[in-house]
């Protein structure tokens, strides 16, 4: 039987296993790995079979650039901001302002977050640390993880005080046993536009092609969203 083969960034995991369930319904094998976009997009540029491969925006042009993805194949999915979680059942600090989420950050004992070798959400925490002058402070307190869902998954199980995580929304919103605070403040805001797009010597383009059309279909919108993705139409 045929197998598609999807490489996606873990901002896009949930939804991506939302069109993988209905595929599988339909009798079509997938195989799929999530992680930071740095190391799915290395996995592809290795050799790595791959049909279908989600990143942020720039790394798939990269991909185009190579001739490792189809121009024309080439889909915006939506775009993630990043936001603050704790574990469910905890107090929920308040992070709407400048002040507000750098007092509490410093306050945390612990801080993870993907890691920011490979990771876009990665990159975002790291800046948020030194645009707010508390980088070398909370250095000894940040665990990186490979993607947002792995850091999420970690709080979620923990059972510290005054434990903190920040990712990217829809690393948060899907995840059970954490709560999502609320979003960083705009002035810290760098949000991530996530591109699916087929592999150039893909082996079932067909069905990559059905993969792609059914998680941008204007009927899937409304699970994007509830994800966390923001949609212009």
């Amino acid at each position: 039987m045929a197998v598609l083969r999807l490489l996606s960034a873990g901002a896009a995991q949930a939804v991506c296993e939302q069109v993988i369930a209905g595929l599988r319904r339909d009798g079509h094998e997938v195989e799929a790995a999530y992680g930071a976009v740095g190391a799915m997009k290395a996995r592809m540029v290795g050799g790595e079979p791959t049909d279908v491969i989600i990143l942020s925006a720039q790394l798939i042009q990269d991909l185009v650039s190579g001739g490792m993805v189809a121009v024309s194949s080439v889909t915006d999915i939506g775009k993630v901001g990043t936001g603050v979680a704790v574990r469910a059942g905890t107090p929920l600090p308040e992070v709407r302002t400048r002040e507000a989420l750098r007092g509490n950050i410093l306050a945390a004992s612990v801080i993870v977050c993907p890691d920011p070798a490979t990771a876009t959400a990665g990159k975002i925490v790291m800046k948020l640390m030194e645009r707010l002058g508390v980088a070398s402070q909370v250095e000894d307190r940040m665990q990186f993880f490979p993607n947002g869902n792995a850091a999420m998954n970690w709080l979620a199980a923990s059972s510290g005080n005054f434990e903190l995580g920040i990712t990217q929304n829809t690393e948060i919103l899907p995840i059970e046993g954490v709560t999502y605070v609320g979003a960083l403040p705009d002035e810290f805001q760098m949000k991530t536009v996530y591109t699916a797009g087929l592999a150039a010597r893909a082996a079932q383009p067909e069905l990559a092609r059905e993969f792609v059309r059914r998680l941008t279909a204007a009927e899937f919108r409304p699970s994007l969203r509830v994800a966390g993705y923001e949609i212009d139409n």
